[in-house]
């Protein structure tokens, strides 16, 4: 295909009344389409129906004895029943004393945490994060929506870093963290990060556990949401980053976070916590305070429902196969309406929930705004960089997995013509 930006204004003229055309006919279908989230579709929330009544009437003891009905006992208390630890530290690659489960969800175990710094500090703090006149978090981006949030309602200042394609540059983390101590932590999705789908590489990890920081109580916040979200039969490797961190002598940098949102139920999953056993040990002193004890009936429900590692990634070979014809559907519409014409660049993920798409500077708002306009809702540009300013104004993220594959055509389609008629308008704009 002929690259646009070569072509001449008459050339573009003609194409771009041709994509007019084929738009409008897109409007005329008035058309409902939701892909502003990375939610699972009904096909994959079918895979855990067995949740629904895996326990019988008499099943509702743990293996210590726990009575799972009632408040937290010797073995069940705030921290979780001990054999949904032993399994949730496999998958967080730490030990069962270094994990504290949670409710369904990570985020909220990321903004209780993030909280009590500001109230009370982290271990290592001489102050309280919200005494202090200012706070920072550095946000390599394209990120997290959702972590940016965080840091907005709570009024802690973010700083973007670039996200390259081994992780953040480190570069200019480690300046940044040295200079500074009102820079308290920084947001991570380490493999295959929201959006762009890349894995941080063994040298960042490095770097990271053995960065100088001014704030002597710095942290790495380690979403690893997508630890087990494979979608091509390949394991890309990450470094353990709290084994890490305690061999470069910083064994309480990091918190790692990691839920079944996407492995089981959304809405009913479980959420954990890791870190060193000091952290761990702050945690849950003030989540007793919260709380009396999660919900031990739904952490039971997944230990006879997964029994083990081997059972997650079996459930997870079957999410596989269920969205990954969704993401190539989504690459061979891109590929078909934009290759070659040098107007949209996006990743190839081995794994997560986005397909990261970068338009020409300048135009990503326009697309999402013609895609609404016609009825195909995309997350809000500039979502994936702090405040929801992308300076270059051109990083859309691309969620494939809940809409069914016709519907999904139907919306890549209307995207892909949305992007050649911004992308026209533009060098159209720049020859006057």
């Amino acid at each position: 295909m002929a690259d646009l930006k070569t072509s001449d204004t008459s050339a573009l003229k003609v194409n771009q009344s041709e994509l007019w055309q084929r738009y409008n006919e897109f409007k005329a279908k008035n058309l409902k389409l939701d892909m502003t989230r990375g939610r699972p579709c009904a096909e994959q929330l079918d895979l855990s129906l067995g949740l629904l009544d895996c326990l019988g009437q008499k099943d509702y003891k743990a293996a210590d004895g726990t009575d799972c009905r009632n408040y937290g006992g010797a073995g069940g208390g705030v921290d979780g029943l001990p054999e949904i630890k032993e399994l949730f530290a496999r998958y967080l690659e730490v030990e069962p004393e270094e994990i504290i489960i949670g409710g369904n969800s990570s985020l909220a175990l990321m903004y209780d945490l993030i909280v009590r710094a500001m109230l009370h500090g982290v271990p290592g703090s001489a102050t309280p994060w919200g005494r202090l006149p200012k706070v920072k978090f550095l946000c390599p981006s394209p990120g997290y929506d959702r972590h940016f949030a965080i840091c907005e309602d709570l009024g802690i200042e973010m700083i973007t870093v670039t996200l390259n394609d081994d992780g953040p540059d480190m570069d200019e983390v480690e300046r940044l963290v040295a200079g500074d101590d009102s820079i308290k932590g920084i947001w991570c999705v380490p493999r295959y990060s929201n959006p762009t789908g890349i894995t941080f590489s063994d040298e960042i990890v490095d770097r990271f556990a053995q960065m100088k920081t001014k704030a002597p109580d710095f942290r790495i916040l380690w979403d690893n949401a997508y630890a087990v979200h494979h979608l091509n039969g390949r394991i890309e490797p990450l470094k353990n980053l709290l084994t890490a961190c305690k061999d470069a002598g910083n064994p309480d940098r990091v918190f790692i976070f990691g839920s079944t949102s996407k492995i089981s139920f959304a809405g009913a999953g479980i959420a954990v916590i890791g870190s060193s056993a000091t952290n761990i040990n702050w945690f849950r002193k003030h989540l007793g305070v919260q709380t009396i004890g999660p919900d031990k009936l739904n952490q039971l429900r997944h230990i006879r429902f997964f029994s083990n590692m081997d059972g997650i990634m079996a459930q997870m070979q079957k999410h596989a196969a269920i969205i990954k014809p969704k993401f190539e559907m989504v690459f061979e519409i891109l590929e078909s309406e934009l290759g070659g014409k040098n107007i949209a660049f996006y990743n190839k993920p081995n794994g997560g929930y986005f397909i990261s798409l970068n338009t020409m500077d300048g135009c990503a708002k326009k697309v999402v705004a013609m895609a609404a306009e016609a009825g195909v809702a995309l997350t809000k540009a500039g979502a994936t960089y702090p405040y929801g300013n992308d300076p270059w104004d051109r990083n859309i993220r691309i969620a494939p997995t809940m809409p069914p594959l016709a519907e999904l055509k139907q919306a890549m389609e209307l995207v892909a013509i949305c992007i050649q008629l911004a992308s026209i308008d533009k060098l159209l704009e720049s020859r006057i």
